[in-house]
């Protein structure tokens, strides 16, 4: 199925209300944990794409000696995620950031870990925003990338969808659709990959709808 792009950036405060009302919490969860096992005790880490902060949160409450730049492109979600963040009492371990991804603004090799949780199906050139992971993440860090693996054909994407049940409203059932079609193959992913050009990466399907990129923290 060809890839349909969606805009870049969700950028209204409907669609981020609608996004972050959506129940996300246990693949979030996993996610969380499974960064914490790749990762250090003590580190600096970017979260790009963070939306309204769900996972740095989680995060963060787990492991209090992570710092965490979380960075979104989009003013409506970082409103939301200012909030989130300061409900959970943790302004002082994770930093909001209105930055593009495919821009960072920081110096190369200054964070232990790179995390991101649906970014890439947003961009029209993934590869630009790995090799600005690859620039900010220092020789030993951690990796943990996760994102939509778009389906072969039309029938599939109606399966998946279908499979969210009736607890999403009508627009939440669409973003997720565009969402789908927006996405990558892993084979896509895997060629994409090579722009990282680092060792003892892991990239693999990690759910019937979910890629995954990993490398764990390298201890010296």
């Amino acid at each position: 199925m060809e890839r349909i792009l969606e805009p870049e950036v969700m950028d209204t405060e409907a669609e981020a209300l609608e996004y972050d009302a959506m129940d996300f919490l246990s693949i979030n969860t996993v996610f969380a944990q499974q960064a914490l096992a790749l990762g250090p005790m003590v580190g600096n880490i970017l979260d790009a794409g963070t939306g309204t902060a769900r996972i740095p949160i989680l995060i963060a409450q787990l492991r209090p000696e992570w710092q965490i730049v979380a960075i979104d492109l989009a003013q409506s979600m970082l409103a939301i995620a200012e909030r989130n963040v300061i409900a959970a009492g943790l302004e002082k371990q994770i930093r909001l950031e209105f930055v593009d991804a495919k821009h960072l603004p920081y110096a190369d090799h200054c964070f232990d870990g790179v995390i991101s949780n649906s970014l890439l199906h947003h961009l029209p050139r993934p590869q630009i925003f790995l090799q600005e992971v690859k620039r900010v993440l220092k020789p030993q860090g951690f990796l943990l990338l996760r994102d939509l693996l778009r389906p072969d054909t039309p029938e599939q994407l109606d399966q998946i969808v279908n499979q969210i049940g009736p607890d999403y409203s009508d627009r939440q059932t669409q973003l997720f659709r565009d969402s789908l079609q927006a996405a990558l193959t892993l084979p896509e992913i895997e060629n994409l990959a090579q722009t990282l050009a680092l060792s003892d990466l892991k990239i693999y399907q990690s759910s019937d709808r979910h890629w995954t990129i990993e490398r764990h923290y390298i201890h010296r």
